[in-house]
């Protein structure tokens, strides 16, 4: 958290602010958020260039620059990218690790309780404006689609239980415990289930559920859960959590067949299911 649906929600809010934007100032309050290079090295990369373009990939924040070199921030588990305008700001909040001030007055304040996010700039980018450091990544389902053939041929043979594949960032690209469960809800499979089990139809419902949880996701502007952690750039909630189905509804009832949701351990991983429907 956040994941998929939440960082694609602050790439669209970031494409509106900052593109086309200079980079006028930079501070650096938290060395952590910044571990892959100097402090140093990421202001000056940063410092009197200008955004070009808003991307994603993943979890991950693709800012480009106009010297073609890519500026990523993942949010990780508590990162919050908040846009500030006007005079009256107010005072800079605990856990601010990084500061960018832009050329129209405006900033970015990269809040993180946590600190496992991450801020570093990268050269190494190839054709689809992906830096070689994510090369790793698997297909992203909404950028790319989520063909059937695809998690078949990921899926074929393998013991390992369906959330846990659907949460392999070099499978799939975004997905995190929240939307796994909700795709695997809405195509009527448990979380438990081990990859291989599935045949071809269940393979391609589960690919129509990723996509139409996550398009449902995006437009609902994520989910926030209770710790209110997740906000978008502006620093508002999402709303898909009360449509969640099975998320974190450990005893309530299933909204499809009045059964009962339950939680699972799935190795180190919670899940939530309902057993009435889920097969």
């Amino acid at each position: 958290m956040p994941e998929l649906p939440e960082v694609e929600t602050v790439r669209r809010g970031l494409e509106g602010v900052v593109v086309g934007r200079r980079i006028v100032e930079v501070k650096v309050l938290g060395r952590r958020t910044v571990r892959r290079q100097a402090p140093a090295d990421l202001t000056t990369r940063l410092v009197g260039r200008t955004f070009t373009a808003a991307g994603r990939r993943g979890k991950f924040l693709l800012l480009s620059l106009d010297d073609d070199a890519v500026l990523v921030v993942h949010l990780r588990m508590s990162g919050q990218l908040l846009h500030l305008s006007g005079t009256q700001r107010p005072p800079i909040a605990a856990h601010t690790h990084v500061m960018v001030g832009l050329g129209d007055g405006t900033e970015l304040r990269f809040v993180d309780p946590r600190t496992f996010g991450e801020w570093f700039v990268s050269s190494d980018v190839d054709s689809r404006g992906v830096p070689s450091e994510l090369a790793h990544l698997g297909r992203d389902p909404l950028l790319e689609g989520l063909p059937t053939a695809y998690l078949v041929a990921h899926f074929a043979g393998r013991r390992v239980r369906l959330k846990g594949l659907l949460t392999d960032q070099r499978i799939v690209a975004g997905i995190g415990s929240i939307y796994a469960d909700e795709i695997c809800f809405r195509a009527k499979l448990r979380p438990d289930r081990s990859g291989g089990s599935l045949n071809a139809g269940e393979v391609a419902s589960l690919a129509k559920s990723a996509r139409a949880v996550l398009r449902e996701a995006v437009a609902s502007r994520g989910s926030s859960l209770r710790d209110l952690r997740y906000r978008d750039l502006a620093g508002d909630l999402g709303s898909y959590q009360e449509r969640h189905a099975v998320y974190d509804r450990a005893g309530e009832l299933c909204r499809r067949c009045g059964s009962r949701v339950v939680r699972l351990k799935i190795g180190a991983r919670s899940a939530y299911l309902c057993e009435g429907c889920q097969l």
